[in-house]
């Protein structure tokens, strides 16, 4: 089992930043890789990025204008993933979760935090 605990989300003007963080405990070394997705208000969940545990990242590209704002990055000595979110927009606005995938193709989520972007 994992447990994931995310952090760092909250209410920013636009054209701010934030850092999330998501905290893993439990079978760490089960974990394959570990991603972000964010849930717009009446919106699907969608991917925003994803980190392996070698460190290698990707940025969804059919959520646009992501690449070059956010970072995903990883502290391994940590547990931690983090995404760092630059020069925020309005439509960033919504619920950031972590989510963890197992060497087993099992599914973690967190319990997702609240970013608020104000125009």
């Amino acid at each position: 089992q994992v447990q994931l605990v995310e952090s760092g989300g909250g209410l920013v003007q636009a054209g701010g930043s934030l850092r999330l963080s998501c905290v893993a405990s439990g079978s760490i070394s089960s974990i394959a890789t570990m991603a972000w997705y964010r849930q717009a208000p009446g919106n699907q969940r969608e991917l925003v990025a994803s980190i392996t545990s070698g460190g290698s990242t990707s940025y969804a590209d059919s959520v646009k204008g992501v690449k070059g704002r956010f970072t995903i990055s990883r502290d391994s000595a940590k547990n931690t993933v983090y995404l760092q979110m630059n020069s925020l927009k309005p439509e960033d606005t919504g619920v950031y979760y972590c989510r963890a995938r197992s060497l087993a193709l099992r599914i973690y989520w967190g319990q997702g935090t609240q970013v608020t972007v104000s125009s």
